[in-house]
């Protein structure tokens, strides 16, 4: 395979630890390493410049999408290298694009660092699980850590519906089959539906951004089926709220119903810069109980949080609670443990401390 004026670009990202390589007219290429964005030693690109550095990694259909709708999403690899998740899109200035790394080595839990906790998720047989977090905060690495494990220890047909792919599985003790939409599928909307008729025990759709794609995953769970989705929340009780108003308002209280009786667990994630540089996951785990069923049912999500600061012995954690504990092992500094917490006031304490 010919070698590409970006590949360049993408080894010294490599080379530098970045997470991000960021290509956009006006300005020069830049790097993120460690959460935060440096220049490379490069001129300023045109739209030229641009044009010849990344339509020859671009499939010829979506060059023509990016054309048409000024957005555009496909995987790129360099056999031996790594993978990205790439994303075109046009602003102010013209072209730009994000090259994101995708580890082609799936972590396990252990070597992420993950909670005793979240293996557990791996060993659920029904219902609806989500994994959720701001962008770039590590939520497909987890959801892989926890298939990898389902594939490692029981005997399924997993069924995964991404856009891209990044995280390739290998057949170990499940089948696993995994779809591409615009390669495989028109949407995510079609492969769920389609999925139904294909006899899976798990689905894991990339992204629930759309009301059908949503009412899809729920009613795959009420069938049975395990069904893992992402959302970019950063509570449980946040995630409950954005699933049940992506609905009209006369079908609210049907949605908590069924929500309330699938809801299985949530994974909440967000990423913080550790002292002595990389980054550190706080996490929240809520699993579900028939009381917090019930909170959901009667739209009382407000409670969630406390149910969860509560079920401390069923190995649940609420977000705040796990920054506390960063901070405390002094993995974060107070500054970064405020930033990220959701009941500010209860941090207030150590940054005034901190001074």
């Amino acid at each position: 395979m010919a070698i590409q004026k970006i590949d360049r670009f993408l080894k010294l990202m490599n080379d530098r630890g970045a997470s991000d390589f960021h290509l956009t007219v006006g300005r020069p290429p830049m790097l993120r390493a460690s959460g935060t964005m440096e220049s490379i030693r490069y001129r300023t690109l045109t739209e030229a410049d641009f044009t010849e550095l990344v339509k020859p990694v671009v499939p010829e259909r979506l060059w023509e999408e990016y054309l048409q709708t000024g957005d555009a999403d496909l995987a790129y690899e360099i056999p031996g290298q790594a993978r990205y998740r790439v994303n075109l899109f046009r602003q102010q200035r013209g072209g730009g694009a994000v090259f994101r790394v995708i580890p082609t080595k799936i972590m396990t839990i252990e070597q992420l660092g993950l909670p005793e906790q979240v293996r557990r998720v791996a060993s659920i047989r029904s219902g609806l699980v989500l994994v959720t977090g701001p962008t770039g905060s590590g939520k497909s690495t987890t959801l892989a850590a926890i298939i990898d494990e389902i594939n490692e220890t029981r005997s399924l047909h997993i069924i995964t519906i991404e856009d891209p792919i990044e995280f390739v599985h290998p057949n170990k003790k499940c089948l696993v089959h995994q779809r591409e939409v615009g390669s495989h599928a028109k949407s995510f909307a079609e492969a769920l539906k389609a999925a139904g008729r294909e006899d899976p025990d798990v689905i894991l759709v990339g992204e629930m951004r759309d009301l059908e794609t949503i009412a899809m995953a729920l009613s795959a769970a009420e069938r049975g089926t395990l069904v893992f989705g992402t959302l970019h929340t950063n509570n449980a009780a946040k995630t409950m709220d954005r699933i049940i108003s992506v609905f009209p308002a006369p079908e609210q209280e049907g949605v908590r119903n069924v929500l309330g009786e699938t809801i299985r667990g949530v994974v909440a994630q967000q990423l913080m810069p550790r002292i002595g540089g990389g980054r550190v996951a706080a996490l929240e785990i809520l699993f579900a109980s028939p009381a917090i069923g019930n909170m959901i049912r009667e739209g009382k999500t407000s409670q969630v949080t406390s149910a969860i600061q509560t079920g401390v012995r069923e190995g649940m954690v609420d977000m705040d609670t796990s920054i506390r504990r960063l901070f405390e092992a002094g993995k974060v500094t107070a500054r970064a443990a405020y930033d990220k917490a959701i009941d500010k006031e209860q941090f207030k304490d150590l940054l005034e401390k901190a001074g």
